[in-house]
């Protein structure tokens, strides 16, 4: 008679796939709870210390870590000696093991989880009998999602269980401890001053994709159990996400993060912003962020942070749009959205969490980092002139400087009342990305009289802002820290030039030998400075 070993966290199934073996002649040992909810299902089962003669100890940490378990999974069937060896030594043959584990993930993310709860789920014993089944799979069966029970009876019945498909499942046993050592890795490395030495990436495949960037690319997303990550994903209707689609719709959704307590709109084209705003509510915000670019609007991912309704629906319905985003979708948009029965609609939480790691692929390896988040951090910008920027001055440059956070490096953005005019975006010079600002604002029919302006990080040289600042933009906001800052505004002339062409206010990190010089030629010139010292690259 063969024998199945069972021990199961998750139970899902568990009982008839019990009953299954059972009616094709297997004898079945199990632990505890399992043990228990098999025999209440009327499942004959025969208990582990049984097996084993030792009893369960340490509150049941250990069980099944005995030779008889692990030598009934262990030994060679091939092999007479092993196979001598291990009756010699009382060891039957362990043929079949279900196994899955303590919910490790689960626990750790409950609301105020305790130090001593997350140690108590790390499974020792669960993950013990899957290597040792995994490893000896060209004999035993092994299996660790339920998923499986189904298939793996109905190759038990027609004595298909191929070479090929053990294999198969023990690629999935390595697969699922590997994903839960890096979550108790990940916990308990949380924290630490610097980041790993070796980086475990738990993550599974939710979603085949037709093609990756190009056809002829294979390619598939795969989600860590991140809150409000994209495993929170929910396609309401429309045709299948593409590779590319979910790239913009994560852009989408780090572009609106930075505005919490207002209703704000993005459309994302090759994961950077053509237009963004806020509004009084997601349909102003939708037009205002339109009217950024109307023509590069054509064809793009728009992202809300709030609630989409019948009514911003009836205002989008003229445009082509690949992919709509936000937290919510009303009944009724969808109804409106229903008649474009390609238009993909997506439910995504917003998420603005700090913490976390960032990751970009090099040949043969990772680049990893903190997760770029967006701080304001007000309270530390500094005014180093004598006037004070007006209040709306001080909106604008503060809607800017988190626009500018969104667009891929070289990033120039102008802004007024809480609308992104034009913005220039991944050029290899700051002077072609200020130009090329520039030019998409007043090709879309914006006047810069009044723009703030905003720099992801400093003008190595003052022919981008003179860019800017011949077009009439009256507040700059930059990083700064360039050896060559002063070189921007270094003399009583050129604060002279730029006040003429209407720029009433600047900000920048600061941080130039001649901040000194800056700073009193601002002066002189009735010119508000603000510096922040922080820079936004975006690669």
């Amino acid at each position: 008679m063969p024998r199945a070993l069972i021990s199961v966290s998750d139970k899902r199934g568990i009982v008839p796939f019990a009953q299954g073996l059972v009616r094709l002649g297997w004898e079945i040992i199990s632990t505890g709870g399992t043990a228990a909810a098999l025999r209440a299902a009327g499942v004959p089962v025969v208990p582990v210390d049984q097996v084993t003669g030792s009893p369960e100890i340490l509150d049941g940490r250990v069980k099944t870590l005995h030779p008889k378990i692990h030598g009934g999974l262990l030994f060679r069937r091939d092999i007479p000696a092993q196979v001598e060896e291990a009756k010699a030594h009382g060891i039957t043959a362990i043929d079949l093991a279900a196994v899955n584990l303590y919910p490790f993930r689960a626990t750790i993310t409950r609301p105020n989880v305790t130090f001593e709860d997350a140690i108590e789920k790390i499974d020792i014993g669960g993950p013990s009998m899957l290597r040792s089944a995994a490893k000896n799979h060209q004999h035993v069966v092994v299996v660790v999602d339920p998923m499986d029970y189904d298939r793996v009876l109905e190759r038990l019945g027609a004595g298909s269980l191929t070479p090929e498909y053990r294999r198969e499942l023990a690629a999935k046993v390595f697969a699922h401890t590997s994903d839960y050592d890096a979550a108790i890795a990940g916990y308990l490395g949380a924290g630490a001053a610097e980041l790993p030495p070796i980086l475990a990436l738990g993550l599974r495949r939710v979603q085949s994709l037709r093609y990756g960037e190009n056809p002829g690319q294979r390619a598939a997303l795969y989600v860590s159990e991140e809150p409000r990550g994209m495993a929170d994903l929910s396609q309401r209707q429309g045709k299948e996400l593409s590779f590319n689609n979910l790239l913009d719709i994560d852009a989408a959704g780090m572009a609106i993060s930075a505005w919490p307590t207002m209703p704000a709109c993005v459309i994302i084209k090759h994961t950077t912003p053509c237009g963004l705003a806020v509004g009084s509510s997601a349909k102003d915000a939708f037009e205002k962020a339109r009217a950024t670019d109307p023509q590069s609007a054509f064809g793009g991912v728009v992202g809300f942070n709030t609630v989409v309704t019948a009514e911003t629906a009836r205002a989008m319905a003229d445009l082509f749009i690949e992919v709509i985003v936000a937290p919510r979708v009303e009944k009724e948009a969808l109804e409106i959205f229903g008649a474009k029965k390609n238009l993909r609609v997506v439910e995504l939480p917003v998420s603005a969490e700090t913490g976390g790691l960032d990751f970009k692929t090099v040949r043969g390896g990772i680049l990893v980092q903190d997760r770029f988040h967006f701080e304001p951090n007000e309270a530390a910008w500094k005014v180093v002139s004598r006037r004070q920027p007006t209040d709306a001055e001080r909106f604008d440059l503060s809607f800017a400087w988190a626009a500018v956070a969104t667009v891929k490096s070289n990033a120039i953005l102008l802004a007024r009342d809480g609308q992104v005019l034009g913005i220039g975006a991944g050029q290899m010079s700051r002077v072609d990305s200020s130009f090329l600002a520039v030019h998409k604002a007043l090709d879309a029919g914006h006047s810069i009289e009044g723009a703030a302006l905003a720099s992801d990080a400093f003008f190595p040289f003052r022919d981008g802002l003179d860019v800017v600042a011949g077009n009439g933009a009256v507040a700059v906001i930059q990083p700064g820290g360039s050896m060559r800052d002063v070189v921007i505004l270094d003399t009583r002339s050129d604060i002279q030039e730029a006040a003429a062409a209407g720029v009433k206010a600047i900000i920048q990190p600061g941080g130039s030998v001649r901040d000194a010089e800056v700073i009193a030629a601002a002066d002189a010139n009735d010119i508000a400075m603000i510096f922040t010292g922080r820079r936004q690259f975006r690669h």
